[in-house]
């Protein structure tokens, strides 16, 4: 077996393992309720208001293309928005199929149109994850500080039996932390002390090429001269996704009647679904969803079930198809339009 083979089989074996945890948990999800009623709470939705919410998420992947164009910009190259957008689109859909493809998808057919370096775009990508971190953690503390009393009791109920098990006593908690630090300061000694003959391999310019331009792309923030709209766009982005997360709630009589600090508390925690290794998120975006509704807000089993399903499939076919769209549009379409950058 060739090391090319034996790495698509282990890549092979991992996706399929992801794909039966997502299973699994999909599985824990709706085997307890009743289908009959999860099926007449989809038929009775209104969907008008999912359709409200995915007009938001388009409004989203705007944004985000109009974004990703300042940091694109601010490494001196030129990108149109419709091209961009599309790039962002076809990473969704590759994220449906492939956990975190996407962010390489996108990069590779924005890189392949426009004539820019992979690694430089790449760069700019995990600028944006960072940014997304920071929202995400201040919507999480704003979730944490208005609902104290229910997200609090729910996080611990998680946590502290695995914390309790991990962390027991003083002693382990500083054998950990030690350990951790060690490890990381012994790698750095040795990479240290052997870089002249890491420098003497073949492969070690152009790693160091990629990595520049991965630097270069993380500094576009820096060099981005309007800083206040770039954080007018990040803002909105998050904005945006919360109206999307919060308008499907006016679907269900069950759920109709929470709030929208509400809705970025089941934003908040359910993106760990969306992040989570499993294709397209399934399973784990069911399963926690599904737990807020009832753990949180005492929301009906079968009703909370509903909620997940439709949200989720709503997601999903809408990233399908506009994604399909704009690879079909990208690829075949605009195949012999001119780069800007030429």
């Amino acid at each position: 077996m060739t090391p090319k083979t034996k790495k698509r089989l282990i890549s092979a074996i991992e996706y399929l393992f992801f794909l039966g945890l997502g299973f699994g948990l999909l599985w824990l999800s709706f085997h307890k309720l009743e289908y009959s009623e999860i099926k007449q709470d989809i038929l009775e939705a209104e969907y008008y208001w999912l359709f409200i919410a995915l007009v938001f998420a388009i409004g989203s992947h705007i944004l985000r293309a109009l974004r990703w164009n300042m940091l694109i910009n601010a490494m001196g190259y030129k990108t149109r928005l419709s091209t961009t957008f599309f790039a962002v689109m076809i990473g969704y859909l590759a994220n449906t199929a492939v956990p975190r493809m996407g962010e390489f998808m996108r990069c590779g057919v924005l890189s392949k149109k426009e004539k820019i370096p992979f690694n430089s775009l790449f760069g700019t990508v995990i600028s944006e994850r960072f940014l997304d971190l920071v929202m995400l953690a201040i919507i999480i503390v704003l979730v944490i500080v208005f609902q104290i009393d229910l997200v609090g009791v729910y996080v611990g109920d998680i946590f502290e039996p695995l914390l309790k098990s991990v962390f027991s006593n003083l002693t382990s908690i500083i054998l950990f932390v030690g350990g951790f630090f060690l490890l990381i300061g012994i790698t750095i000694w040795f990479l240290w002390q052997s870089r002249e003959w890491i420098k003497s391999f073949s492969f070690y310019t152009k790693v160091r090429g990629f990595v520049d331009g991965l630097l270069d792309g993380i500094k576009t923030v820096l060099k981005i001269k309007q800083k206040w709209l770039f954080i007018l766009y990040t803002v909105l982005i998050w904005l945006f996704y919360g109206i999307m997360v919060y308008m499907p709630v006016l679907m269900l009589q069950e759920t109709n009647h929470l709030s929208f600090i509400d809705g970025l508390t089941i934003l908040a925690i359910g993106s760990l679904g969306i992040v989570a290794p499993v294709p397209g998120g399934i399973g784990a975006y069911h399963f926690i969803v599904k737990s807020i509704l009832v753990e949180l807000y005492s929301v009906e089993p079968n009703a909370a079930g509903a909620f997940a399903a439709i949200t989720h499939a709503g997601q999903t076919i809408l990233n399908v198809v506009v994604g399909a769209l704009s690879y079909f549009y990208m690829m075949v379409v605009t195949k012999k339009q001119k780069p800007v950058n030429q």
